[in-house]
């Protein structure tokens, strides 16, 4: 008999993990089930390009409609998933049915964190992580408006880049001491900051914000140290949340995010995730992750298509991320927390192109490449390879990459 494998999540894990699950040779049924009603799209570019109006919606889409038909794969768009019955493998949806399947993939993403202030809901206060919140915010940039990022992480200066390309004035307001503090060195920190205030960017680390004031729509926004920001737009980005919600009801075990071993299975022999909901071990840094990347998304999925097939391999890829920035395109390679020694090629203090090596006991476990995609393919064999390297001879711009591998 014909089986059916049921997708929940229109997400780049999930449109991975059809195409894998096809081309490993699975003739059954695939349900592929998104509450937004449009097809799975890029979700890098709703920061960047499509922000920024250089890109069209159609051009996001990850693969166009006739591929899925092509494929065989049902879409049930603009629906949610209720529940899940594991032992009885059913799946309540929002609108009344009820699926039947024989094996499930959770794909189900993240969410924007969101803050609990006075003036959150008001008219003009945004976060930025779907097609909708990118339609709601575009009416509010206006060249000479005042725009307020609240987070300065990736996702809150890549706006803010966007914006002040579109001529606003950006203000960005940072709880912690520096900007990208969570994911880079001082360093580096130090260079986007640097970058940023010659772009016009006005930058406030170690400022919380109390809340945000305005009558029929946002107006200022109060910091706890009493500084207050005129605003038009206000985008907050300070993090995401895993949508563990469904497995959890589910009885699966769930730990910062829906836990899953190297190959992508739940604890349910029928059940798999794959993407930015998962917890899982990282082989390169022994430790258990939740990965927010497209690559993370990419390489699980092809391995929880891989199990449901019958086949098991391990997911042992290295991480690599990436960010855009006016002309500047950061990439990064590894996971740098617990470095001890950071070695930089470049020049970071003046220039827009340099590489910084995060060392742990001699050997690289992470790169920070901007503008420097050589680097960036070094890092990633540097770290694979787990080799102690020459800091002298890293961190001398005049010696090529191709010297240094040697």
């Amino acid at each position: 008999m014909s089986q059916t494998c049921v997708v929940v999540g229109a997400s780049h894990a999930a449109v991975q993990f059809i195409t894998s699950l096809r081309q490993s040779g699975w003739e059954g049924r695939i349900q592929l089930v998104g509450e937004e009603p449009l097809l799975p799209y890029h979700r890098p570019p709703l920061s960047k390009e499509f922000l920024a109006g250089t890109k069209k919606l159609e051009e996001i889409y990850l693969r166009p409609a006739a591929v899925y038909e092509k494929s065989g794969v049902e879409l049930i768009l603009a629906t949610r998933v209720e529940s899940i019955a594991a032992d009885a493998k059913k799946l309540a949806l929002s609108n009344g049915d009820t699926l039947s399947f024989d094996k499930l993939a959770l794909t189900v993403g993240s969410r924007a964190r969101r803050v609990d202030l006075p003036g959150a809901d008001l008219k003009g206060v945004h976060y930025l992580r779907n097609i909708r919140d990118v339609e709601g915010i575009k009416p509010f940039i206006k060249p000479g408006g005042k725009a307020v990022i609240v987070g300065g992480g990736y996702i809150g200066l890549e706006t803010a880049a966007v914006l002040k390309q579109r001529g606003m004035e950006v203000t960005v307001l940072e709880m912690t001491e520096r900007v990208l503090q969570r994911v880079t060195a001082p360093e580096v920190s130090e260079f986007y900051a640097r970058i940023h205030g010659e772009a016009g960017v006005v930058i406030r680390c170690g400022t919380a914000v109390a809340g945000f004031e305005g009558t029929d729509r946002v107006r200022r926004v109060r910091c706890g140290d009493g500084e207050v920001h005129a605003a038009d737009l206000v985008i907050i980005g300070i993090g995401i949340v895993p949508n563990t919600e469904l497995a959890q009801e589910a009885g699966l075990e769930v730990d910062n995010g829906i836990v899953v071993d190297a190959c992508a299975r739940t604890g349910h022999p029928d059940i798999v995730a794959a993407g930015d909901c998962t917890w899982h071990h990282n082989v390169f840094y022994d430790r258990w992750i939740r990965l927010e990347s497209v690559q993370n998304a990419n390489d699980q999925a092809r391995v929880a298509a891989a199990a449901v097939s019958g086949t098991e391999i391990v997911y042992d890829a290295l991480p690599w991320f990436w960010s855009d920035q006016y002309d500047l395109k950061l990439q990064i390679a590894g996971l740098s927390q617990d470095y001890d020694e950071l070695v930089v090629r470049g020049d970071r203090e003046t220039g827009r192109s340099f590489a910084a090596f995060y060392l742990r006991e001699g050997a690289v476990i992470a790169v920070d490449a901007v503008n420097r995609a050589p680097e960036f393919m070094m890092g990633k064999r540097l770290i694979a390879e787990r080799t102690k390297v020459d800091k002298g001879r890293l961190a001398d711009d005049g010696i090529p990459v191709r010297e240094i591998l040697k």
